[in-house]
């Protein structure tokens, strides 16, 4: 999944110098999801990337991707407020709740509403910014957001078969063959 979304950020970024420089949101269940925590380590490996971890107080960035991010010297913060964060993002990185690993059915009792990207929101993203979701989705980001030109999770979704596509030819040696063919 994190090669896909670097996949994904990087051309969307073509235009604008590419990932090197950019502010990232991450946004909603960070404490249980594996994509945003991967992904961290990605974008580690560029330069003045700034990250933003945006979620309920429950749902905060693990403590091992924080101590990795300072080691690493990437600056980052931690909010609550996603409205009045989102017109410094490049990239929103929306994730759903991850419910499933509730011990006790305790995801219930916390309001996540205000980490759902709405139609409303959608005037105060930069033009230049991008809107990507690992998938499944549920109400994390609102349908009528689909047709923004900003919105490229289909597309995310979609890279997702070009980068097995690559790593299935690497690991049987078949890559050399399909670039020759081009």
């Amino acid at each position: 999944q994190a090669l896909l979304d670097i996949y994904t950020l990087q051309r969307a970024f073509k235009e604008t110098g590419g990932i090197n420089g950019k502010k990232i949101a991450m946004v909603g269940d960070l404490k249980r999801g594996r994509t945003v925590r991967s992904l961290c380590r990605l974008l580690a490996l560029y330069d003045d990337i700034e990250l933003s971890f945006v979620s309920p107080k429950e749902f905060t960035m693990r403590d091992d991707i924080l101590e990795f991010l300072d080691d690493q010297k990437i600056p980052y913060e931690i909010t609550e407020d996603l409205e009045g964060n989102l017109p410094k993002f490049d990239a929103i990185y929306s994730t759903r709740l991850q419910d499933e690993h509730d011990k006790t059915s305790e995801s219930k009792d916390i309001d996540y509403s205000n980490f759902f990207l709405m139609q409303k929101h959608l005037p105060l993203l930069k033009e230049t910014a991008s809107i990507l979701h690992p998938f499944p989705r549920r109400d994390e980001i609102d349908v009528c957001i689909d047709k923004d030109p900003r919105a490229i999770y289909w597309k995310q979704a979609r890279n997702g078969m070009w980068i097995r596509i690559a790593l299935i030819l690497k690991l049987f040696g078949r890559d050399q063959v399909v670039l020759h063919r081009s």
